[in-house]
């Protein structure tokens, strides 16, 4: 059984910075393809970035690139997130996602076999 689970939001002042963890087991990580989406409240599902297996790049919306960064240990099978400079606008519900595929990475949600329950990231202003 495949579980995904999220650590480390909460509510940030903006400008602050808060670090999001995801830690998967019952899936060989080294297999997948690993993102973080968000949601805000009456908004679409957004991906926020993508970290391919095999050669580790990742990718960024153009609403976080130089302020996230995104990486994974996969001796730990763990999935972080560092965000710095946060705005209000980052608010929002944060999934980790997995993907099956070496090399890739998607854009769209329903390209992600397996989700966290999310992590609920606050930016006041």
């Amino acid at each position: 059984q495949v579980q995904m689970v999220e650590s480390g939001g909460g509510l940030v002042q903006a400008g602050g910075s808060l670090r999001l963890s995801c830690t998967a087991s019952g899936l060989t990580f080294d297999d997948y393809a690993m993102a973080w989406f968000r949601q805000a409240p009456g908004k679409e599902r957004e991906r926020v970035s993508c970290t391919s297996a095999g050669s580790g790049v990742s990718y960024y919306a153009d609403s976080v690139k130089g302020r996230f960064t995104a990486s994974r240990d996969n001796a730990k099978n763990t999935l972080l997130l560092q965000m710095i400079s946060l705005k209000p606008e980052d608010t929002g519900m944060y999934y980790c996602a997995a993907a099956s595929g070496r090399g890739v990475c998607y854009r769209e949600p329903d390209q992600y076999q397996y989700w966290g329950q999310g992590a609920q990231v606050t930016v006041s202003s």
